[in-house]
């Protein structure tokens, strides 16, 4: 059994390595179309030392695969994801993978030092959280770019390393709900705008960065320090989820300027997240017009293989939407029979079952829920 699980882990490391062979060559940071995957983390460091660097850097490839699910688990899941992602083996984490490519990355004698992005499959992702009751909506917001404008006592700073633009940096929200994109600063960039243009509001030049970037709008988001260790933050502007005025002064409890700025950012991408979410209940909302307010129960078989199956099936049919209640009206060694109450119709029904990896059909008179 040793020598076999020897040979499934060596299997999984090859199988690791050729994925980063294929879709992992060497990408340089370069201005244009910013990936904004849910399933993707991006910035992943590893640093790995071994006998040899092809050693080191093949462990680092395993390792940064389980680095990048737990941080996407903290991300996306809850603590009953997080718990369960840390409780896991490297074998088991491994076949999520959809494939790697380096952001930065140094080689020496015995030693592998890299910043990596790690893809993972949506549809394996979004069955794992819903075992644990979380569901993912892989849909997202427009993603926007913002430029980070930081008023300090040397004048007006876009490019410079200050407390403001290193807190959007830090965000790292270009994979999430609604993907905010900070431009890298680079002399491409410095040569397009400059801060004095931005003052200005040249139209032509925020055109200009907003095409390098091709994102839907920018956003000037100011920040000035207060004495108190705070930054008093304030951005007028359209976004995709329209016009936003914010006006606000946030100091962190240590009175730090640099973790003032970065509770700032948080809270902002926080309110653009509440605006999608709401945003996006009202549209569905909309779309159902008065079949989405009908109600209708079910009475749903649900086969199963044991007690723990059940308990995942349960999970996901609850947190599939439309659902609002289940009760169960006989279980067994094998399967359950429940009345499931929903709303809307059933084409919507059975579509919302999918997206939570389950299939509601019917088998002659009955109603039957199984996994995909």
């Amino acid at each position: 059994m040793d020598d076999m699980g020897t040979t499934l882990r060596q299997f999984r490391l090859l199988l690791a390595v050729l994925l980063f062979c294929v879709a992992g060559s060497l990408v340089a940071q370069a201005a244009g179309p910013v990936e904004t995957s849910i399933f993707a983390v991006q910035g992943v460091d590893v640093d790995v030392t071994d006998t040899d660097a092809a050693t080191a850097k093949n462990k680092a490839l395993v390792e940064v695969q389980v680095k990048a699910f737990r941080q996407l688990a903290e991300r996306l899941g809850s603590p009953e994801v997080v718990a369960a992602v840390e409780a896991m083996e490297t074998k088991d984490i491994l076949p999520y993978l959809r494939s790697l490519s380096i952001e930065q990355e140094s080689i020496s004698p015995g030693r592998y030092q890299g910043k990596l992005t790690v893809r993972f499959l949506p549809e394996k992702i979004k069955s794992f959280y819903s075992s644990h009751g979380v569901r993912v909506a892989s849909g997202q917001g427009p993603a926007f770019l913002v430029l980070p404008m930081w008023k300090s006592a040397n004048g007006p700073q876009l490019w410079e390393d200050n407390p403001w633009r290193q807190a959007w940096i830090n965000l790292r929200a270009e994979q999430s709900q609604v993907p905010v994109i900070v431009p890298l600063g680079d002399l491409d960039d410095s040569e397009i705008i400059s801060a004095q243009d931005v003052l200005s509001g040249d139209e032509v030049k925020l055109e200009a960065i907003r095409r390098r970037y091709d994102v839907k709008s920018v956003l000037v988001a100011f920040a000035e320090p207060t004495e108190d260790g705070g930054i008093r933050a304030t951005m007028n502007g359209n976004t995709p989820l329209g016009k936003i005025t914010f006006d606000k002064t946030y100091r962190a409890e240590s009175g730090d300027t640099r973790e003032s700025a970065e509770l700032a950012t948080k809270r902002f991408h926080q309110v653009m997240i509440d605006k999608f979410r709401s945003d996006s209940a009202k549209q569905a909302s909309a779309e159902g017009g008065d079949s989405g307010s009908r109600r209708q129960t079910l009475s749903v078989a649900v086969p199963f293989a044991g007690p723990s199956e059940w308990n995942r099936m349960r999970s996901r049919i609850l947190s599939t939407p439309g659902v609002v209640g289940l009760d169960v009206s006989s279980l067994g060694g094998d399967g359950a029979v429940v009345k499931l109450t929903v709303m809307g119709d059933m084409d919507k029904i059975e579509g919302r079952f999918r997206t939570s990896g389950l299939q509601l059909f019917r088998a002659g008179s009955s109603w039957v829920i199984q996994p995909l």
